[in-house]
């Protein structure tokens, strides 16, 4: 029957069903697999190992047939484990769960008390995910070896500590597509920190500000807040130069660009250390508040004189800048100076001027709304100064068709309200 024709009730009804379905077929694959394993049967059949003849037949990385073997190894050392999962009393994840579970049990339980639980296990997996099977298996040997319990909780601890440690790793790596991929693993106890910093960083950018009203402005989602989080965390580190220095040079991103191209253009830019090309709007972004160091280079890209870098925002004009505008100036954003960027009212790649009534504090998030492009007729959001020295932004058009100035309230805080003569 087309799935057109079906209810939605009977629709849900066969999304479960298929899921049992293939779990119940990975199940099988996985027992095959183990059985494989167990005669070495590609060995004695082609002459090459089961990791090689998977990863030929099935087209899949060498990873992702050693994680089937894995997996299947796994299972089939639990006879009772594998045939629950064959008949679908369990899925593969809350197997795979109770299967790590069993092995991490003390060695000097008895074979029964370690088939009690898995059956204890196995009876619970109709009320928990795998995940809840996994923290029922941490609490396992009170039910079957409560006079053991405290004794293998304690070792259980310590050797998961001692893993957690040794295993701990943080890795770059770039897609080819101007992303980079980040994994990494860490103990527990020392990712909490970092996740609560992390976290209060990102309900920080949960802004009520201007923004909101423009419809092509992206809604970060709370994966894209905690990225943005971190970079910030880092920003800042930066900024305070607090990281450790290589031959007393502070830390930085050195990005390589003609003289003629960041005057004329602001093009044509790459990251020196990978290559990665930048686009226009990332290049001036980092131009508002960076040091500039000149290399002059020869016919053949060879570097031939380096000069004396020059901060274009020093400390003097920040600290000016930090006490006029005590924060992102962009209404409704309360990011603290710390983690602004100083930006540019007119760029510093048309007029070269650094100076406090040309600058602005702005969050990273409004800075690349605000930082303007080649195209005069852009409908842009901008950043301009009264006359009283104090930063307003105005809307595109297509948020408000005047493009009134809006001020952040924090400068009309300042202003005391006229004086009322009292009625007599």
């Amino acid at each position: 029957m087309p799935v057109g024709l079906v209810t939605d009730k009977e629709l849900l009804t066969w999304v479960v069903a298929a899921k049992q379905f293939t779990d119940r077929l990975e199940a099988l694959t996985l027992a095959l697999i183990g059985e494989a394993v167990r005669r070495d049967a590609a060995m004695t059949a082609v002459g090459c190992s089961l990791k090689s003849w998977l990863t030929e037949q099935l087209r899949v990385t060498n990873r992702a047939a050693g994680a089937l073997i894995h997996r299947a190894g796994a299972i089939a050392a639990r006879p009772v484990l594998q045939a629950a999962a064959l008949a679908g009393e369990v899925n593969i994840e809350q197997a795979a769960a109770i299967g790590v579970a069993l092995g991490q049990l003390p060695d000097d339980l008895s074979p029964d008390q370690v088939d009690a639980g898995e059956a204890t296990l196995i009876g619970y997996a109709g009320q928990f995910d795998a995940t809840g099977l996994s923290r029922l298996g941490n609490r396992l040997v009170e039910v079957i070896a409560p006079e053991v319990a405290e004794q293998a909780d304690a070792k259980r601890l310590e050797r998961e500590r001692k893993l957690a440690e040794r295993d701990r790793f943080l890795t770059f790596s770039h897609d080819g597509h101007g992303s980079v991929l980040l994994k990494g693993k860490m103990p527990a106890l020392s990712a909490e920190p970092l996740i609560r910093v992390i976290d209060a960083y990102a309900e920080q950018f949960r802004r009520n500000a201007l923004d909101r009203l423009d419809p092509l402005i992206e809604r970060p989602s709370p994966g894209q807040r905690r990225l943005d989080a971190l970079l910030t965390m880092v920003d800042a580190v930066q900024h305070a130069s607090l990281a450790p220095t290589v031959g007393g040079d502070r830390p930085r991103v050195i990005v390589t660009v003609t003289y003629e191209d960041l005057l004329d253009q602001c093009t044509k830019a790459e990251i020196l250390t990978t290559g990665q090309r930048l686009t226009a709007g990332e290049l001036r972004m980092l131009a508002c508040d960076a040091d500039i160091l000149p290399v002059v280079m020869n016919g053949h890209s060879v570097p031939m004189d380096v000069g004396a870098d020059c901060r274009l925002v020093t400390p003097e004009i920040r600290a000016a800048l930090v006490l006029r505008d005590r924060g992102c100036v962009f209404p409704g954003c309360d990011v603290p100076p710390a983690l602004c960027h100083a930006h540019h009212i007119v760029p510093w790649w048309v007029h070269r001027h650094t100076a406090l009534q040309n600058l602005v504090l702005v969050c990273p998030h409004h800075h690349a709304i605000i930082e303007p492009s080649h195209d005069p007729d852009a409908d842009r959001w901008t950043v301009e100064l009264n006359t009283h020295g104090q930063p307003h932004i105005r809307p595109p058009r297509r948020v408000d068709p005047t493009r009134a100035p809006r001020m952040h309230q924090r400068f009309r805080q300042r202003f005391q309200p006229p004086r009322v003569p009292l009625r007599t």
